[in-house]
Formats: structure tokens, sequence, C-alpha cells
């Protein structure tokens, strides 16, 4: 799933809407970028449907559906527009794109035992990365790194990128330190939403458990994509400890 989500990264949709969005994200008001960023992340999105599967399960769909919108009703920001889907999958995943597109396969839904505080951390987390930036930068990141191998023109607005965002957004995954922000963002956001802040704790140290009990089996992409359970668990333990 991961290498299926970089790829998309050079199949941004429409040249106009790829150029405006690189163009609003150097010049344009905050309405112009969110717009733009929405506009890239409808044809990822629309990418994304046309290779996958919906996950059959009502139940889940229906939930992700309810805890998405309490999740966003909470947001200080109330011009970025968010939409939580449900596919197939082998392993349990989650990924944001740039817009306000969340995805979360089924297996990381039953993961979570279908418990509300367990999934709404989950999406807050990835919903953290859409609006502190992660998820449109990292694909900034890469088309960035596309048009600077074109022309001059592309080439300076390229380095100006890379500048300004810093050479984080050149790696193929979140840095370390984003990823603890996403879980920061979570248990605030799932807080004021009226769901379990320690949700994260509970998840993250049962699959940890899970793990040391299989040795040599992974969760997939995913968690071992983030940073070590130990090291999430004791970060946000700290946190709750605040809120």
């Amino acid at each position: 799933m991961a290498g299926f989500f970089y790829n998309l990264g050079r199949r941004l949709g429409p040249q106009v809407r790829k150029g405006k969005w690189f163009w609003h994200s150097l010049t344009g008001t905050k309405a112009e970028i969110l717009q733009a960023e929405y506009e890239v992340g409808r044809d990822l999105h629309d990418e994304i449907r046309r290779q996958t599967e919906s996950e059959p399960d009502p139940e889940l769909r229906a939930l992700l559906n309810d805890i998405g919108a309490k999740l966003a009703g909470r947001l200080h920001d109330k011009r970025r527009r968010f939409r939580f889907e449900a596919i197939k999958g082998a392993d349990p995943n989650a990924f944001a794109l740039p817009g306000g597109f969340i995805f979360l396969t089924g297996p990381l839904g039953r993961l979570c035992r279908d418990e509300s505080d367990e999934l709404a951390f989950i999406l807050a987390h990835e919903m953290g990365h859409v609006v502190r930036g992660h998820a449109r930068d990292r694909i900034l990141a890469r088309y960035a790194i596309s048009a600077a191998a074109r022309t001059p023109a592309a080439r300076h607005l390229a380095a100006g990128m890379i500048k300004q965002l810093g050479i984080q957004f050149l790696e193929n995954a979140y840095a370390h330190n984003l990823e603890l922000q996403a879980d920061e963002f979570a248990i605030r956001l799932a807080d004021a939403a009226g769901y379990d802040p320690a949700a994260g704790v509970t998840l993250l140290s049962r699959l940890d458990e899970w793990q040391s009990r299989h040795a040599g089996l992974r969760l997939g992409s995913y968690f071992s994509s983030h940073p070590p359970f130990a090291e999430r668990i004791t970060h946000l333990r700290r946190l709750c400890r605040r809120q």
C-alpha cells in the first residue's frame, strides 16, 4: 500500500491543476492554497478509488463517517473538508491525501476492534498529517523534484520550495518527529471531540504486546513505518497527563 501511495505522486492529475497548486503553495492566499490542495487530493482520491475496492463492512463505514464528522467538527479552521473511506486491503493501513481524504483498510478497523475511541485516534492522527501540511508537502516534494528536471523556471521554483519547506520533505516517509506531531494532534483532537485521549495508548500497548508474543511477525507497513510502539506510548502517556 505504501508503494502504491508514493507512486500516485507521479500522477497528480491535470498539469494545469498541478501547476496551480505548486504556484499557490508559494504565493497564494490561504483560501487559494486550500482549494488547490483539495483539487489535487481529489484527483489522487479518484485514482485510488479506480484501483481499490470499498470495504464491504457497512458498520465500519458508518462508524468512520460518524467519528470523522465529530472530529472534523472540532477543528478551528472550518474551511477544511474531510472525507473518510474504508477500503479493502491485505494489511492494517491508513493514509491521508492532501485536501482531507482519509483512507483506512478493513484490517486496521478490525485491529481496533471497532472501538470508537481507538478509531478516533487513528483518524485524528491522519487528519493531523493533513492539517499540519505533512500530506501536502510529501506530494509537493515529489512534484518539485519532477519539475526540477525539466525547465530552468521549474528548477528555480523547486529550489525555492525545498528551501522554504525543508529537506525532510525529500524523504519517502514522514519523518520521525512528524509522526509524533500527528500523535499529539490526535489525542488533543480526540479529547476535544469527546473521545478518550488515552485510547491511543491502549491500542498501541495491545499491539506492542501482540508483536512481542509473535516474534518475527509484523503488523504491516503502517505500524512498521512509525516510531517504535514503546516510544509512542511513552510520548502519549506524557501528553495525556497534561490534558
